[in-house]
């Protein structure tokens, strides 16, 4: 009886996980095209210095560098089981965001958005296959990483040759909704869980910021633009993530 119970909780667990990742999906795809706003690209700080254009906006991916670098290299060095190349799949994206970010910044347009896109969909994908698999099965990574790397690709390819930006919202929303989800359903095997909703919570002020790009700009008397700031506020996700690594111990040692 105690083992059908722990089964049919285990089993509504992962039907919370399956419809946290579909329900979106499914919605996004009933709705109609998203097309790329063309003003996007009309960031509020186009100052140019040193002959770089947009140097603010370029040079504040360096934090993704600086991140995504310390947490390759540590899940390489430390990490040898568990989700161990899915977690370095989200540091070697976040790593690419700096040049692929950089790229687009240095001459803002579709063409060079695709590489901003497209190692974001590796930390998105890496993480969210991370999460999944230390949650529910760790042997889950071996089946899940490289579709939900394709996944991620995919989806930028499909905004670019169609103009829809839907899949690609998906890719983008739903680690982000996995999270408080695998916090309040699963137990955790690990400590410092909590920094993932810390990691969460900067990504959410990055958002805030890149949406009061020009009124940022203003409040700041130009020193810094919201999209600039949203690079550092978004370079604070993975960084939490690499700080919940390294202090992490499994549950119940001391």
């Amino acid at each position: 009886m105690e083992r059908q119970a722990f089964s049919i909780g285990r089993h509504r667990r992962e039907l919370a996980l399956v419809l946290v990742a579909l329900l979106p999906l499914a919605a996004l795809l009933a709705a109609d095209p998203i097309p790329q706003d063309p003003s996007y690209h009309d960031f509020a700080d186009r100052r140019a210095f040193f002959g770089v254009p947009n140097l603010l906006n370029v040079a504040s991916n360096v934090l993704f560098l600086v991140v995504g670098v310390s947490g390759l290299w540590f899940s390489l060095k430390n990490l040898k089981a568990g989700a161990a190349a899915s977690w370095g799949t989200l540091f070697l994206g976040t790593a690419l965001v700096f040049f692929g970010s950089g790229y687009y910044h240095w001459a803002p347009d579709n063409a060079t958005l695709v590489w901003d896109r497209l190692p974001m969909t590796l930390a998105f994908m890496g993480i969210f296959v991370a999460l999944v698999s230390e949650h529910v099965d760790e042997r889950l990574e071996r089946v899940l990483l490289v579709p939900a790397l394709l996944a991620g690709a995919a989806s930028v390819a499909w905004w670019h040759y169609t103009d829809d930006l839907r899949p690609y919202i998906w890719v983008q929303g739903v680690p982000l909704l996995a999270i408080p989800v695998v916090l309040v359903a699963y137990a955790g095997q690990h400590t410092h869980r909590s920094y993932l909703l810390y990691g969460l919570a900067f990504y959410v002020l990055a958002k805030l910021a890149e949406f009061y790009d020009h009124e940022l700009f203003a409040l700041t008397a130009q020193a810094i633009s919201g999209h600039s700031l949203k690079h550092l506020l978004a370079a604070f996700g993975p960084l939490f993530v690499l700080l919940m690594l390294m202090r992490r111990r499994a549950v119940g040692t001391s």
